[in-house]
Formats: C-alpha cells, structure tokens, sequence
C-alpha cells in the first residue's frame, strides 16, 4: 500500500505588488477573513498615518495557504510595534492553523530586522509559541442578525432603550448619508468633539478620507442633523454582509436629543436596504460605558483573543486610554479648546495604531 502523500512545511515571505491580485483571491475563500485583512485596508492605514504595511505570506507548492498582514507602527511617545492590523480590532493570521508557527517566527524576524520590540496579533489563529501571551478577558465583540424591516428592527431593541430611542425618534432629526466633502466634514467635526470631550486625541483626518476614498461604495457615512447641525455621525464598513460603524459619536447636544440611539438605529435600517444581514457593533472593553450600552440595545457579548510577544528585555507597549498613567492626562485633554486638540491630537493618535 502507498505512503499517504504529504505536503511539506509551508515557507513564508513577504509579499510584493505582484502579489495582490494572488493575496484577494485567497481572501476570498477565507471564511475568517475580517475586513482587517482587505488590501484596501491596509493600504488606507499606511497612507493615511504612515504606518507601512508588510504582508507575509505562507505557502506550499507556491499556492498561498495562510496570510499575516501587519503595519510597521512607530511612534516616539508609544514606541515602535508590529500589529495586525493598525487601527484594526480584529486582524492576525487568517488561513491554515498549520501555517502559524511559520508565519509567527517570520513576524519575530521582521520584528527584530525592524527594531520593533513588540508583535500585536487581534484576532485569527493565535501563537502556541515560547514568549507569547494570550489575553481573552479583556475585551468583547458584539454582532447580531438584523431584523426584517423598519418596525422589527423597533421592536427587536429592548424595552428600556427602545423608549430612550422612541424619544429620539420624536424629536426633529434628520438623517443624512453619503461619502461627499460635506458628509465628510460633518462627520470630523461631530468626531473630533466627540473624542476630545472623552479625553482622546482625534485621528488624523487624511486617516478617514484614505478609508472613503478606497472602500468607495463599501463605506459610507450617516450623520444626524438638528437644526441643519451634525450633532452626531459615524463611518460605517459593509463587509461579508455585515455592517461596521467603526468610528462614530455625537456633540454634547446629542444626549438630550438621543441622537446616538437615533444614529444607530437609523444605520441598521440603512445597512438593511443595502443587503447587509447582520451588525457589527465592533469591540468594547469589558465593563466599559460602551460595553454597557450595546447591552442595553440587546447585543450578546463574545469574548475576543488578542496575542503579543515583547522581545527579550523589553515591556510591552501600553496605548489603553483606560492605562491609570494616562488618567492624568486624560482629564487635561478634555479641557483643551476644541481648535488646540485638533492640531496636535493626529499627531499623537498615529501612534495608538
């Protein structure tokens, strides 16, 4: 009888431009692959912060079987990083688990051949390696089916938060959506207040317009106006039948308005008419405010797995905003005049890729 056939090990390199058109296909035959991995996603982060892209690629036979695609991150207050992927929840190795090992020890080689003391991996098939550290207690993914129409949709909210949105769906709002200049400036006015007013520097803005620009009709923004004013907005990604309102929040006046609730609501039925199924309410940190309200809005919470490896010496790099030595800090941020925060807040939020 016959020895089975057996592959050998998969070698791993670093992709090139030829190699786009090869790494597309594959990710489309990828269940797991998140919209993280998108080339378009990756080639947004490294124009829109600097941060350059290296994407591994695992294969046998000359046939890619596992991907890791990661942005160089350097930043003089957050040091230097490997992550997968940057401003990404979700990213890491995507493909077959028997890969892993190879793509993990060539990260380390980049890693170290690019001074880069620490390799993030946020999601995917993680390192059962010497020197890796798994964490799966601190943060949590909500998703969940959206319903057949506008009134299910009503329904489908818990009773206390949907009689929070009924008094949002009363007041006079308007609801606007697009990826022109004006939804895009809208949507960096309401964001950057936002953020500033939770104590974060703001992103940069050519950060948003990379996205836009190459997500096209896959990205969209949806701003709620009062009054002809944005007062609250946020940038959404459609991917494998689902929605992905990644960066959002509303002014101050938003509260009393309930214009979040109206916002999100006003998505899923938005999301619904363009044949998305399901809704990606992203990741929160477990018992955070954020965390809180998705639970309110009847979202499930699924734990999520993140992995990194610190060379030998060195401590990991800490960009939580939650981190007590930032609390100080934070509470400075917040009484910046809105102008001030905006000019040197890019600058500093690159680093917290």
């Amino acid at each position: 009888m016959n020895a089975p056939f057996r592959l050998g090990a998969p070698t791993v390199r670093e992709a090139g431009p030829d190699d786009r058109a090869a790494y597309a296909r594959f990710l489309a035959g990828q269940p797991d692959a998140s919209v993280f991995h998108d080339p378009r996603w990756l080639d947004a982060v490294a124009q829109g912060s600097g941060h350059a892209s290296r994407l591994l690629l695992a294969e046998q036979a000359g046939v890619i079987v596992a991907a890791l695609p990661l942005h160089a991150v350097s930043s003089l207050l957050f040091g230097r990083a490997l992550v997968s992927t940057g401003f990404a929840v979700g990213g890491g190795i995507v493909g077959d688990a028997a890969a892993a090992p190879a793509l993990v020890a060539a990260a380390q080689d980049l890693a170290q051949r690019l001074k880069s003391p620490t390799i993030e991996l946020r999601g995917g098939v993680l390192p059962q390696a010497p020197g890796w550290h798994v964490k799966q207690d601190s943060h949590v993914g909500f998703v969940m089916p959206l319903a057949a129409d506008d009134a299910a949709q009503l329904q489908a909210v818990p009773r206390k938060q949907r009689a929070e949105l009924r008094k949002g769906l009363a007041q006079p709002l308007e609801i606007r959506t697009g990826n022109g200049a004006q939804d895009r400036a809208w949507h960096y006015r309401v964001y950057s207040e936002s953020v500033r007013n939770l104590g974060t520097p703001v992103f940069p803005r050519r950060l948003f317009a990379r996205m836009l620009d190459a997500f096209g009709q896959d990205a969209d923004i949806l701003t709620v106006l009062h009054e002809a004013q944005p007062v609250a907005s946020v940038l959404s990604l459609y991917h494998g039948g689902a929605v992905m309102p990644y960066w959002g929040g509303g002014v101050l006046a938003a509260r009393a308005l309930r214009a979040n609730d109206v916002m999100y609501y006003a998505l899923m039925n938005h999301a619904r008419g363009r044949g998305m199924d399901r809704f990606d309410f992203g990741r929160s940190k477990v018992d955070s405010g954020a965390y809180h309200f998705k639970r309110n809005w009847g979202f499930v919470p699924q734990p999520l797995s993140y992995a990194h490896w610190t060379a030998d010496g060195q401590a990991p790099r800490d960009v939580n905003p939650l981190s007590p030595r930032y609390q100080a800090k934070i509470r400075l941020w917040q009484k910046l005049p809105l102008p001030l925060a905006n000019l040197i807040g890019p600058i500093i939020a690159r680093g917290l890729a």
